[in-house]
């Protein structure tokens, strides 16, 4: 049985119909933070070892849904839950006769977490789309990357920001809601509406007149030359974020750039800082540049590889990673004074030993 005593979400009893992307890694935090997280995945699926990161802190249970007497054992499971979390397309989840009406029917107090890519209404409802479409249509995609064309950023805005942090989020305001009135709701937690969402601010500034609607052409998307990032001598990387005077002061000091020759909130000025600080990083190592930065005020850290990132002293000193089961992996996160959230491998269940536990 994998332990729900610790986090402080302990006890609380999710099902998770498993898919990639967005429910797979609220999952993962749901199960970091205590949930006892029960994950129903399809017979005869391939288990990677990306997977098995993604999968932690969970009991598998293997069901097929299209079957009656699997499909009863996963209704069995959800009478005594607190939660469900899937993402399957549109309809799919009335097909099979696991639809939040029917499990609401079952389980009043559920809270019923469904994630997709568009959302279940719209004229894009239903239709085939990755993280890089719902960064396309939320206006995200088009302020990323440099002027040339827009760069898609890993998966980490549209599918985990955007669809996992939402999906959590919005579980976990539904069972407070849920303990104090003993009803459930359904929750859905499209990628286009949370993407869209973090994007709040920099709407606010273009409606203001304050954010130019173009790449690099603003103060924190690598126009500014005080917020990008400068090769070094080695083709390596420093980022450069000095945007606060203190900070454009230490930056101009230490590369020995007289800062009163430039007004860095001048946009006419921009080229020729950039063009200064280029070539004054293009003179040393990426490890030279972090050392002779290291506790300055002017925010200039090295551009760490994945490979490298988890020896820093800093990350070190945090355990911000460590080594698990042979795999290096980030740790939980955010952290807790007194429940604090763990990191547990994933175990193999059967249907009647969780009930044996949650009944």
């Amino acid at each position: 049985m994998v332990a729900t005593t610790h986090g402080p979400l302990a006890g609380v009893r999710i099902i998770e119909f498993d898919m990639p992307g967005a429910v797979q890694f609220a999952g993962m935090l749901l199960a970091d933070l205590g949930c006892d997280v029960v994950r129903i995945r399809r017979p005869r699926q391939e288990e990677s070892a990306v997977a098995a990161l993604l999968h932690r802190g969970r009991s598998q249970v293997t069901l097929d849904l299209t079957q009656t007497a699997d499909r009863e054992q996963a209704l069995a499971l959800i009478a005594e839950a607190d939660g469900v979390i899937e993402g399957y397309r549109p309809g799919t989840a009335e097909q099979v006769g696991l639809d939040p009406a029917r499990c609401l029917a079952l389980n009043p107090r559920l809270v019923y977490a469904r994630t997709s890519g568009w959302g279940r209404e719209g004229p894009l409802a239903g239709t085939p789309g990755t993280d890089i479409n719902h960064l396309a249509l939320s206006g995200a995609l088009h302020a990323i990357g440099p002027a040339a064309a827009p760069v898609p950023p890993l998966g980490l805005i549209g599918d985990t920001a955007g669809g996992a942090l939402y999906l959590a989020l919005g579980l976990v305001s539904a069972l407070l809601g849920a303990q104090a009135t003993g009803r459930g709701q359904v929750i859905e937690a499209a990628q286009l509406d949370g993407t869209a969402s973090m994007m709040t601010l920099y709407y606010a500034l273009h409606g203001a007149g304050r954010w130019v609607d173009a790449r690099t052409a603003n103060m924190v998307d690598g126009g500014a030359p005080y917020y990008r990032c400068y090769a070094c001598a080695d083709g390596r990387h420093v980022a450069v974020g000095a945007i606060e005077p203190p900070a454009f002061r230490a930056l101009c000091a230490a590369l020995g750039i007289p800062a009163e020759r430039y007004d860095p909130y001048d946009r006419a000025c921009w080229p020729a800082i950039a063009e200064v600080l280029a070539s004054a990083f293009a003179s040393r190592g990426r490890d030279e540049w972090a050392g002779l930065f290291e506790g300055s005020e002017a925010c200039v850290t090295p551009v760490l590889s994945l490979a490298e990132a988890p020896l820093h002293p800093h990350s070190r000193a945090r355990n911000v990673f460590a080594v698990q089961r042979g795999v290096m992996q980030p740790m939980p996160a955010p952290r807790f004074s007194e429940t604090p959230a763990q990191a547990l491998p994933a175990i193999d269940e059967t249907v009647d030993a969780i009930l044996s536990r949650w009944t």
